[in-house]
């Protein structure tokens, strides 16, 4: 992984950059899909249209588009016609075989001043989005941190957040693993 300065939205942003997955500048985005064994792809965008991906000699196909934004939704066209999510999906709204969504890559932290605790002041309580609250959602999981703080719990691991198919999952059955599931909200909550 690379960490690059980019200009993102009129904003001056340090990014990583992962070898594959999206990649959002100021003026395009980079579509990437490792498939050594297909001879065409092509990516879809809902409402822009298709492009054809350039396929290279080490399995990669590439493309840039130059109007795609954050926000537009697509799918990669294998040559056969059968239409795919990307596998390096960040957020998948309509479930595991639905259309990717490109997202906003960017988080300003606001704790940059944070230097963690030492171990032997680590309490960790071990939760799952889903079966935290009735509503099973990041915002409903946030607005019960002050009951696990006064619990004396000091750290959250969380339990598996990959995309899955359906309603509800344990962790055990993710499919896309840098997206996490939609029905716990959106990346920008």
């Amino acid at each position: 992984m690379q960490e690059n300065f980019n200009v993102i939205d009129g904003r001056d942003v340090m990014q990583h950059n992962f070898a594959f997955g999206p990649q959002l500048n100021e003026n395009a985005v980079l579509f990437r899909l490792w498939a050594p064994l297909a001879e065409r792809v092509l990516v879809r965008i809902e409402q822009r249209g298709e492009w054809t991906m350039r396929r290279r000699q080490d399995g990669w196909h590439v493309v840039e588009v130059k109007d795609a934004r954050i926000g537009d939704r697509y799918k990669f066209v294998l040559g056969d016609g059968f239409a795919v999510p990307d596998p390096a999906s960040r957020f998948q709204p309509e479930d595991v075989h639905g259309p990717s969504e490109l997202i906003d890559p960017l988080f300003e932290w606001q704790t940059q001043g944070w230097k963690g605790r030492r171990w032997e002041e680590i309490v960790i309580y071990e939760l799952h989005v889903g079966a935290f609250t009735e509503a099973g959602t990041f915002l409903a999981a946030m607005e019960k941190l002050d009951h696990l703080q006064r619990l004396g719990i000091t750290a959250i691991q969380l339990m598996p957040l990959s995309d899955f198919r359906g309603r509800y999952g344990w962790g055990y059955d993710g499919v896309l693993p840098y997206a996490p599931d939609s029905s716990y909200g959106r990346p920008e909550w």
